[in-house]
């Protein structure tokens, strides 16, 4: 079927379904109904209502969406319903009201008793089964429509053959309740089977569309979300309504009759908006508020009844004024403050805590402050997060160079997590990953900002703990650096200047004892002593010489760089030197670094850069106190091809190790730029600075 061909038949139907729902409202006004006829005990209003609203909500989906069953499903439901309305107060009007003043007064008779089934069928079964695209969730469910579809014809076709001869006056008086004849028969055929037939594949629809919800994402969980809750909201008035539609108080049935005129047209309203995607991802708020109303009516209804009743036999009396302004003045008084209550319950219920910041962020201090350990800080954390939230997962990922790592954990996840930044003075040095409350559902504003202010405090606490463990991996580093070094010292000393110095003893004796004997001997023997002699000098100066540059012990950091520098000059390269005069005193570890990296520099311009000229500079920052060494040069700057070399890692390392920081780059005139920043006392080894008078 054409678009404009679907439109223009479903808008016909919608048209027709309200001009029967108005003939009906007309042929019962006409029958004399009363006005507890109307709202109540006949419903009539209330089915006009529900007729009125399927078919435009059907006629909206049938003419947007004319390949969705869904919306046909309602027109013909729509019609259905209200030809079962409408034939009866029609045959009524035309057999008792003024008989004979209309015809087919029996024929509408007969097919009141039967033209019901369908209507109820298709939104018992048909509409949970197909909803929200129009298909059943799987084949395997086929089995329910046909199920569906036989007790819908079973019901029909009994009642219109048995019923056919009964037609008239006599089938608007229940016949069903006769003993014998053919409505007997007719009450057992539909009652014990067709009708339970109706609703076992009412109910299978029902697991079906739980079914499709566990396996749904994203949109259609929300669309099954706003039926289900319409859906569960009409169920409950009709329960409801069915307990206390007899009652006698006024007041309570005038208030049954405008809930149930606001509640009656819910399913499809809902079930347009969750069709045709109008606000749709507002389900939370509405389930939410469905709660907190729904029980605060129940709670309302309740109190009144009980109140009611307990003041009438208290009394002695029944249906007095007095007692039903009473009541609905203390009710009044305590709705707020109830419905406060319920609205506080409900939140804490489906969203935890989110609520209540306050409470979060400090339970989250009390525990922070009770954990000692620092490798108890972060699960901590998450914990409370998923505990508060009613999380299904949450996480901590630290930043290690490019990747991340999960530090720790809690729960499992469920479905595609929402990553916040954990942001400690403007660097990101982590993810807070939490899992969604279900599946395909989303963080709503008011989780949003909690969590970016829980995101911060867990930023602090993941900024300490990585600043705790970058300690702890720099004592571990110290001490294996301490124990290689002495294991190196300890090497080189039994392995070379201990065997040296051993044989020279050993030597000597024999010196002593060809002195007399073979003077000659004796004589290129010590020479040999000599020799062997200084090599142990040259090895201890080696030593010396690993452990700390004897040029920074003679000539100071300044002229230590100067001193390389023109070693380096004197192979061609053009070295210059910018040092200020007045540099204050720096640490040993200091030096050592600031040396070193120089050092290391000016060997890659003369190795690698083919370089011409190179320039050195040192420069000082009396606010922060730290001291900045900056090499540059004009060769041919850094390949993307080469990698990262020993050189290069280890001037990092050496500026990292002292709090500090060393860049390598390729300068944009031109060449490559090392520039290293360095604190003037270093935090390992600290030297307190020399003050001069002026």
């Amino acid at each position: 079927m054409k678009a404009r061909t679907a439109a223009r038949l479903a808008w016909f139907l919608c048209l027709l379904c309200v001009t029967l729902a108005a003939g009906s409202l007309m042929f019962a006004f006409l029958n004399g109904r009363t006005l507890g006829e109307f709202f109540v005990e006949e419903s009539i209003v209330m089915f006009a209502t529900l007729t009125v609203a399927f078919s435009v909500v059907g006629a909206m989906i049938a003419s947007y969406r004319p390949g969705n069953t869904i919306g046909w499903i309602f027109c013909a439901a729509a019609l259905f319903q209200v030809l079962a309305v409408f034939g009866d107060e029609y045959a009524t009007y035309a057999l008792i009201t003024k008989p004979g003043s209309l015809t087919l007064g029996a024929e509408a008779s007969w097919l009141t008793e039967w033209i019901w089934a369908p209507g109820l069928g298709l939104i018992l079964v048909f509409l949970p089964l197909l909803f929200p695209d129009g298909r059943p969730p799987s084949r395997r469910w086929r089995w329910v429509a046909w199920l569906g579809g036989v007790s819908i014809g079973m019901i029909v076709v009994l009642t219109m053959v048995i019923l056919w001869s009964e037609r008239g006056t006599q089938l608007l008086r229940d016949p069903v309740s006769d003993e014998a004849g053919p409505a007997w028969i007719l009450d057992l055929l539909v009652e014990a089977v067709a009708f339970p037939l109706m609703i076992v594949a009412g109910l299978a629809a029902v697991i079906s569309l739980f079914v499709r919800f566990r396996r749904a994402r994203g949109v259609e969980r929300q669309q099954i979300k706003w039926f289900a809750v319409a859906s569960a909201l009409s169920l409950g008035f009709v329960f409801a309504f069915e307990e206390l539609s007899n009652t006698k108080d006024g007041l309570l049935q005038a208030g049954l009759t405008v809930v149930g005129l606001i509640i009656a047209p819910s399913i499809p309203i809902a079930t347009g908006v969750a069709i045709l995607r109008h606000r749709l991802f507002d389900i939370d708020v509405l389930i939410n508020r469905t709660l907190v109303y729904g029980a605060l009516s129940a709670c309302v209804v309740g109190l009144y009844v009980l109140i009611v009743g307990y003041l009438g036999a208290l009394f002695r009396t029944g249906g007095n004024l007095t007692i039903s302004l009473a009541a609905t003045g203390l009710v009044a008084v305590l709705f707020a403050p109830l419905r406060d209550r319920l609205q506080r319950g409900v939140n804490h219920l489906m969203y935890g805590e989110r609520d209540e910041p306050y409470a979060v962020i400090s339970r989250l201090g009390e525990r922070l402050e009770g954990t000692l350990a620092p490798e108890s800080v972060l699960p901590t954390v998450v914990r409370t997060v998923r505990e508060a939230l009613k999380l299904p997962y949450a996480a901590i990922a630290l930043r290690e160079g490019e990747n991340s790592v999960v530090a720790a954990e809690s729960g499992s996840p469920v479905d595609e997590p929402l990553r916040l930044p954990l942001v400690h003075q403007g660097e990101t040095i982590g993810e807070l990953i939490l899992a969604p409350r279900a599946r395909g559902e989303e963080f709503t504003l008011a989780d949003r900002r909690l969590l970016e202010d829980l995101a911060r405090q867990a930023g602090i606490a993941a900024y300490t703990v990585r600043l705790t463990t970058d300690l702890q991996r720099s004592r571990e580093r110290l001490v294996s650096m301490r124990e290689e070094e002495r294991r190196r010292m300890r090497r080189d000393l039994h392995d070379g200047l201990g065997p040296m110095l051993g044989s020279l003893t050993l030597k000597l004796d024999v010196a002593d004892d060809l002195v007399e004997e073979d003077p000659a001997a004796a004589r290129a023997l010590i020479h040999s002593l000599k020799t062997q002699s200084q090599s142990a000098v040259t090895d201890i100066r080696r030593l010396v010489y690993a452990l700390r540059p004897p040029a920074l012990d003679d000539l100071g950091l300044v002229g230590a760089i100067r001193e390389t520098a023109a070693q380096y000059g004197a192979n061609g390269l053009l070295v210059s030197v910018e040092i200020p005069k007045d540099l204050p005193p720096l640490s040993a570890a200091v030096e050592v670094a600031a040396y070193r990296i120089a050092q290391e520099a000016m060997t890659n311009v003369a190795r690698h850069a083919a370089a011409t000229k190179c320039s050195i500079s040192l420069t000082l920052d009396e606010e922060t106190e730290m001291l900045s060494l900056e090499v540059r040069d004009n060769g041919r700057g850094l390949s993307s091809e080469r990698g990262q070399g020993v050189g290069l890692s280890s001037m990092r390392e050496r500026a990292e190790e002292i709090s500090g920081g060393c860049i390598v780059e390729s300068s944009p005139t031109g060449g490559t730029r090392v520039s290293a920043s360095l604190p003037c006392v270093s935090p390992i080894g600290k030297t307190p600075r020399k003050r001069t008078k002026e």
